[in-house]
């Protein structure tokens, strides 16, 4: 029976991973609980497992005594003689072997109930420590379960957690499909801990700039900052401590290479690299490309910069829906506010835009406070506007941005219109091409042939360019 036993918490320390040193002393805190229940808290014992031979013993002591009067720490010389069937003094200890099946079904049940419970305590605490000391690595595992909120993914035996807020929008996963992402947190919980993992935190991208450039693993080229709206774009300042190394040209790669794997991994997200600089000028500068500004003005006490570009520069600037300056503005830290070189106050909003995001009460009280427009409330002084019942610091600044990312969005949309127009403005010029009949007027045939080039001229001829007889018709004038 006891190596019956011992197999199976050997089997244990296979399955569980559970060091055979703890499990042996669990085995013996489980055993000595058995044999206070039944010899009581005063008994003296000795619990011995060898996990090895696979046995377990247990050694009860008592002194021999004329007269009992305590049958578990004495038992009297002629009961101690016809079990040991040797002759004891008084005094003296007398040292028995208790056997297992002695302790009978319901101690042995409780037993096995109590070793279960803390050898799951351990299995708990040993992924709690695992994980804990995982954080911000990658862990790469399989997916085995997909819900609405959640996807589960089993990694060495243990259930990792990939919640929505962590998983990148674009991304379509189905069961069975392995996966990589990087430990973001890990809780202790009722059951075994919950562990977090996320494929959209910026240190998951951070970690995969790691493994893939050995100058960043090596330490030959930092990272300084990340900036990332995960599926869409990112943004990563690095730095090189070697000036024989180019920092952006190591993360690329030859033919982009490098960057490429990561982008696939990342399910094509942009990824912009740029050369970190102490200078917040040259950094934001670098941070805004491919815009080219004209100017910046930065003050470091408030953290804001303001930077003039011209009006072609403005969509570049600012991105699809905002997404380059906001962007930029993660990436260094500063608040930047861009002005249009020569039409600062073409691009406004009437603050009656704003009536139903400010409510009716406050939007009377900010224009009897003299604000009829956006740009009024931005430049206004900070002093002005917590002069107005209701507002806040916090309320004012979250104003601002609502209104600074409303112009932005609507200058994007009117220099993109003014784009399809000029666009469109050529085709409209030039009525020929899709309507045959206005070609007729041979007056206007010459005009146009003058500038243009040989192979544009006998464009009308359509029938012979379709037929590929064009040089053909080159030569019938020199036959005639």
């Amino acid at each position: 029976m006891n190596s019956e036993i011992v197999e199976s918490f050997a089997q244990m320390v296979r399955e569980k991973g559970i060091d055979k040193d703890i499990l042996t002393g669990i085995v013996e805190d489980v055993f000595s609980m058995m044999v206070r229940k039944k010899y009581g808290q005063d008994a003296k014992f000795d619990v011995v497992v060898n996990m090895d031979k696979g046995d377990i013993e247990i050694f009860l002591e008592r002194e021999v005594v004329e007269t009992v009067e305590n049958p578990v720490t004495q038992i009297d010389v002629q009961t101690a003689k016809e079990i040991s069937g040797e002759e004891l003094a008084v005094g003296e200890d007398f040292v028995e072997v208790v056997p297992l099946i002695s302790f009978g079904r319901r101690l042995v049940v409780s037993a096995k109930q109590n070793l279960n419970q803390r050898i799951k305590e351990i299995e708990r605490e040993s992924i709690y420590n695992e994980y804990s000391n995982a954080i911000g690595d990658i862990v790469v595992g399989e997916i085995y379960q997909i819900r609405r909120s959640e996807i589960l993914i089993n990694h060495n035996r243990n259930e990792l957690l990939l919640p929505k807020s962590e998983q990148i929008f674009k991304e379509r996963y189905k069961k069975g499909d392995t996966i990589r992402a990087v430990v973001k947190e890990v809780r202790k919980n009722a059951g075994n801990p919950v562990v977090v993992v996320s494929r959209a935190d910026p240190k998951f991208l951070s970690k995969l700039f790691e493994l893939e450039i050995p100058e960043i693993y090596d330490g030959i080229i930092e990272i300084k900052q990340i900036a990332r709206e995960p599926g869409e774009r990112a943004k990563v300042a690095v730095e090189s401590h070697d000036d024989r190394i180019d920092a952006v040209g190591a993360c690329v790669g030859m033919k982009g290479v490098r960057i490429h794997t990561i982008v696939r991994e990342l399910n094509n997200e942009n990824i912009d690299v740029i050369n970190f600089s102490e200078q917040p000028e040259v950094f934001i500068q670098r941070a805004l490309a491919p815009a080219k500004l004209k100017s910046i003005e930065v003050n470091d006490e408030a953290k804001t910069a303001n930077v003039l570009v011209a009006a072609d520069q403005v969509s570049l600037a600012i991105g699809r829906n905002g997404q380059n300056i906001r962007l930029a503005s993660k990436l260094t830290g500063y608040e930047i506010n861009l002005i249009k070189e020569g039409g600062e106050d073409e691009y406004d909003i009437e603050l009656v835009d704003f009536r139903e995001e400010l409510g009716e009460e406050l939007y009377l009280k900010m224009i009897d406070a003299g604000l009829e427009t956006a740009k009024d409330v931005i430049n206004a002084k900070l002093d002005t506007l917590l002069a107005i019942e209701g507002l806040t610091e916090e309320k004012i600044h979250e104003i601002r941005e609502m209104m600074k990312r409303d112009l932005e969005e609507a200058e994007v949309d009117e220099e993109e219109d003014e784009e399809e127009e000029e666009d469109e403005a050529p085709q409209a010029a030039a009525p020929g091409a899709t309507l045959p009949e206005a070609a007729a007027p041979e007056a206007a045939v010459p005009e146009a042939a003058e500038p243009a080039t040989p192979a544009a001229v006998p464009a009308p001829e359509t029938p012979a360019a379709e037929t590929g007889e064009a040089p053909a018709s080159k030569e019938e004038p020199a036959q005639d």
